[in-house]
This record gives structure tokens, C-alpha cells and sequence, in this order.
């Protein structure tokens, strides 16, 4: 298998659809930082066993280094 490599593009809007098109004809998988973002919030579990304590304490522990 060939490796593969992540590349990112900063185009108009308007050029996506091209560029979706011209990827499916490539063979190549043609994503969003939006589809992307969605795909790892579908993936998250949906009842996490936490409270809003334990929570905050969490990011207070990685935001000051407790």
C-alpha cells in the first residue's frame, strides 16, 4: 500500500466542487476541517459517566498545571 500524504489547500468556496469532482476521479478522499470536525463528534461516545465537578476539574488541572 502507498503511503499516504495529508495535504492541506486553501481554496474559494466556489473551486470545492471542482476540486471534489477532480479528487473522486483521482481516487483520492477530499475532506473539510468541517467534515472532519463532524466525523470526530459522531465518533464521541454519547453518555459519559462524569459530572460537571469532575469535569472542571479536568480542565482546570490541564489549563493551570494541577
Amino acid at each position: 500500500m502507498e503511503a499516504v500524504l495529508n495535504v492541506h489547500l486553501n481554496i474559494p468556496r466556489s473551486d470545492m466542487q471542482f476540486l471534489e469532482k477532480l479528487g473522486s476521479k483521482m481516487g483520492w478522499m477530499v475532506e473539510t476541517k468541517e467534515s472532519i470536525l463532524q466525523k470526530y463528534i459522531a465518533s464521541r461516545p454519547k453518555n459519559v459517566e462524569l459530572s460537571d465537578e469532575e469535569i472542571l476539574s479536568e480542565v482546570y488541572a490541564v489549563r493551570y498545571g494541577q
